[in-house]
């Protein structure tokens, strides 16, 4: 017959000798122990921090839609003030080409009533300056390149000749001039190029 031994025996012989032991065994397991109750000063302390942490989450939360208001708004106002911007932008501008529109319907008006060319020609010149001036006001410079280097970022050559005495590639003549606004090329100069 083989030998078996009963698990009450295995107990018995691996297992704690006395009841007391046993016991003692028991109470050392965790899922066994028991929590113990905090005293009832920790309770109240732990309320009050409860309630503390809550008003200051509750503030936190307040600050914070009134900030996405905030962020709301000014993006809005600056919407709006970018479409004025864009909408207004040439106001000043205009203002201050509308004594140029004026001087040059007073020229057309004397020159249909008088047969005096030179006045006519003082008149133009005059209204010529004051739009000249009104542009440069705002940025705007003309562009002459008479006898300087043929530059392709700044000129668009619209014939070559030859000219005597001119190096090639030298400008001869300004057919149309040409304009920057604050240093970035309007349009450039047309020219005539020597060979």
């Amino acid at each position: 017959m083989s030998k078996t031994k009963m698990p009450n025996e295995q107990m018995r012989k691996s297992g704690p000798e006395t009841p007391d032991a046993a016991e003692e065994a028991t109470r050392e397991t965790p899922e066994c122990a028991a929590p113990e109750a905090p005293p009832a000063d920790d309770v109240e302390q732990l309320r009050i921090r409860i309630e503390i942490l809550e008003r200051q989450a509750e503030e936190a939360k307040e600050r914070s839609l009134r900030a996405q208001a905030e962020l709301e708004n000014l993006r809005k106002r600056t919407t709006r003030d970018i479409e004025s911007a864009h909408k207004y932008a040439l106001e000043r501008f205009v203002g201050d080409l509308l004594p140029v529109i004026d001087s040059l319907e007073l020229g057309v008006g004397a020159a249909a009533s008088a047969g005096d060319s030179d006045s006519l020609r003082q008149g133009m010149d005059l209204t010529l300056k004051m739009f000249l001036d009104s542009l440069a006001r705002f940025g705007v410079t003309p562009i002459d390149p008479a006898g300087e280097k043929f530059n392709p970022d700044r000129h668009q050559a619209v014939s070559v000749e030859e000219a005597e005495g001119r190096e090639a590639g030298t400008i001869v003549s300004v057919v149309q001039k040409g304009y920057e606004l604050n240093g970035r090329l309007v349009r450039p100069a047309m020219v005539v190029v020597a060979k």
